[in-house]
């Protein structure tokens, strides 16, 4: 029940990537389901690859800067990325489709500290992203703790972290 009134809550509320470029996506991933290797571009240059953080908790942020529910929750990502650096979590953004400058915006925008990366789409269909923002908490050994389609509080975040670093 709660996974459908998630959708719905995104359907109604959230930003859906309708407007976008059409992605397929394999639909959303569940605890316990490996985490779907990448490797994309950072804003910053160079690539980044989910296969270089073995062993340790690992939080994606799905965003665009378009979607308002993504820029009302990230002042609280950053907050948290801030608390929870020292249990060495890994907190990545994930820009939905944008381009480098539009990214470059919202990390300026909200002093985003942690690495962001630009999906075209292939990420975003490997992880089920069918409207953002969408959250995929992943635990030292690499499979999905939680994953949300849709807006988080700042509590319900925190506690998703929180089964990840303990």
């Amino acid at each position: 029940m709660r996974s459908f009134c998630a959708l719905v809550g995104v359907a109604v509320f959230g930003c859906t990537l309708t407007s976008m470029k059409p992605v397929s996506a394999a639909g959303p991933l569940h605890p316990g389901d490996p985490a779907p290797a990448f490797t994309l571009p950072r804003v910053s240059g160079g690539d980044f690859s989910l296969g270089s953080l073995h062993d340790k908790p690992v939080y994606l942020n799905f965003f665009a800067s378009w979607c308002a529910p993504c820029n009302e929750e990230a002042p609280s990502v950053v907050s948290l990325e801030r608390k929870y650096r020292p249990k060495k979590l890994v907190v990545l953004g994930v820009d939905e489709q944008e381009n480098a400058a539009k990214a470059k915006g919202y990390i300026a925008k909200y002093r985003i500290p942690f690495a962001v990366l630009l999906d075209a789409g292939p990420m975003g269909k490997d992880y089920g992203v069918l409207g953002l923002p969408v959250h995929v908490f992943i635990d030292r050994s690499g499979k999905i703790s939680t994953y949300r389609l849709g807006e988080m509080s700042p509590s319900e975040i925190e506690a998703a972290i929180k089964k990840i670093t303990s």
